[in-house]
């Protein structure tokens, strides 16, 4: 199987490179993207909710903060320590907070997936173009071959043409699925911040009488990090 791929590759022309290259390319985004996107930044929203709920229903802003500095550093806990450590300021500081962590925070988890589609598109093209060019080298050694064998020539040709054309969509249809699964689990994640962003600070709001304001306030650039 090892030598036909390989025969193929070679029988695929000059074009077969740049998709390789492609290929690199999806391959790379590809695991990079769901390292980052199901497990560095993965957290279990509801086990995390419930520990945030509990100390805001007890009043104690410092246990929530330090319960959020004590979870795994991902965008959805430090966009709401963010906004814990605002609540002595006010609840318009607790959304611009949150706010700003959200804007700073989302890049992280979009970044790179839309690459996925472009390399998609490109590959088809790459596959396309190789075909192309195959089937011109293909028809200019036809004119000058010997009529008994211009049509074993030019079958031979067509058919070495094709490889390119194949591998071009060998990569681009795995990449536009990829493509689509990050992206999904992408709006997933920015979904779900929002959702807890907005549940965690009517919390507050609601419980803001009890809440006992932090003996030591943290700065935010430090929250963050």
């Amino acid at each position: 199987m090892f030598d036909s791929l390989v025969k193929a590759f070679h029988n695929g022309g000059i074009g077969m490179y740049p998709i390789s290259l492609a290929l690199v390319f999806a391959l790379a985004i590809i695991l990079e993207r769901i390292y980052v996107l199901y497990f560095q930044s993965s957290v279990d929203k509801e086990t995390f909710l419930r520990g945030v709920k509990r100390h805001i229903y007890a009043g104690d802003l410092d246990k929530a903060i330090s319960y959020c500095a004590g979870q795994k550093r991902t965008p959805l806990v430090s966009v709401i320590k963010a906004g814990l450590i605002s609540v002595p300021k006010g609840e318009e500081d607790v959304q611009a907070a949150m706010d700003e962590a959200t804007l700073r925070e989302s890049p992280k988890i979009e970044r790179r997936t839309g690459y996925l589609a472009m390399i998609s598109n490109v590959a088809t093209l790459l596959g396309l173009l190789g075909t192309i060019i195959g089937l011109i080298h293909c028809f200019g050694a036809v004119a000058f071959a010997n009529p008994a064998d211009k049509a074993n020539i030019l079958s031979q040709g067509i058919s070495e043409a094709m490889y390119c054309t194949a591998f071009g969509l060998t990569v681009a249809v795995p990449a536009l699925v990829a493509f689509s699964v990050l992206q999904g689990r992408t709006q997933a994640m920015v979904d779900e911040i929002n959702e807890v962003a907005v549940g965690v600070l009517n919390l507050i709001v609601a419980n803001k009488e009890k809440i006992k304001m932090p003996s030591l306030q943290l700065p935010v650039e430090e929250a963050v990090e």
